[in-house]
């Protein structure tokens, strides 16, 4: 089963980019499919893949920092092809 999910990881400290690259970094290297903007990081691949190393990484950055919020949504299908109908 393939998955999509969106991730916004926000550490709640002053050194809070470091954090944030380093956590993409550490999912860029898993060999998934992972794409950035702005706003969120979004990660493709099989169910039992993506959620592996997610937990793997999710527990290595909170153990880094002080405090810290993730949001996640995962979506059952890989959207990393999505282009706009309109």
């Amino acid at each position: 089963m393939e998955i999509s999910v969106e991730l916004t990881f926000s550490p709640l400290q002053d050194d809070f980019e470091e954090h944030i690259i380093n956590f993409i970094k550490k999912l860029r290297a898993s060999g998934l499919t992972v794409l950035e903007n702005p706003l969120s990081t979004q990660v493709f691949g099989p169910y039992d893949e993506v959620m592996e190393v997610l937990g793997t990484e999710i527990k290595k950055a909170f153990e880094l920092m002080d405090q810290g919020l993730l949001y996640m949504k995962l979506v059952k299908s890989d959207r990393s092809g999505y282009e706009p109908h309109f």
